[in-house]
């Protein structure tokens, strides 16, 4: 299905895509970034809490890295300040990469078993699946932010994964 070079790429592409809305988003006030716009979890600074929280709860049981205490349902509060919340985004995206450096073709060959909180099941998949759900589900939410940003004023750049600097 994928290789560790699409995981490496694309945690390359997750944080490049991240810095771009937060610069984007940073052009914005406070009242502006968490105004209610219609989104699933409702403003700029809420999908973006969302977003940091569903990558920690994968990560968490990709490489055991510490699972988020806040429950899916409170993702959206998962970090009240704005710069607490735009390190921590970069913080963690160091830590995506660093993960899928580090991941071997025998791991992404393997199943993963956990409960999941949202189904409120135990779950079985295979783990290459899983880590095309972390990505996807990182692009999708940012392609939220990234209307939200444009209805408010801001202007992030392009998202195109053909832009994206070679790694070197």
């Amino acid at each position: 299905m994928i290789d560790t070079a699409y995981a490496r790429t694309m945690a390359r592409y997750n944080a490049w895509q991240n810095e771009c809305l937060l610069t984007a988003a940073a052009t914005l006030n406070d009242a502006a970034r968490r105004q209610d716009r219609g989104a699933f979890f409702k403003s700029i600074h809420g999908t973006l809490c969302h977003l940091l929280w569903a990558d920690r709860m994968w990560l968490s049981r990709f490489a055991g890295t510490p699972k988020p205490t806040h429950r899916i349902h409170e993702s959206a509060d998962l970090v009240a300040d704005w710069a607490d919340l735009v390190a921590q985004r970069q913080a963690f995206d160091v830590t995506i990469l660093e993960w899928a450096r580090g991941l071997s073709p025998e791991w992404l060959a393997d199943d993963m078993v956990w409960f999941s909180g949202a189904t409120q099941r135990e779950m079985r998949k295979p783990r290459a699946l899983l880590v095309v759900h972390l990505f996807n589900h990182q692009a999708h939410h940012r392609g939220q932010i990234h209307a939200m940003l444009t209805a408010a004023g801001a202007r992030p750049d392009d998202t195109d994964l053909m832009l994206l600097e070679p790694e070197g």
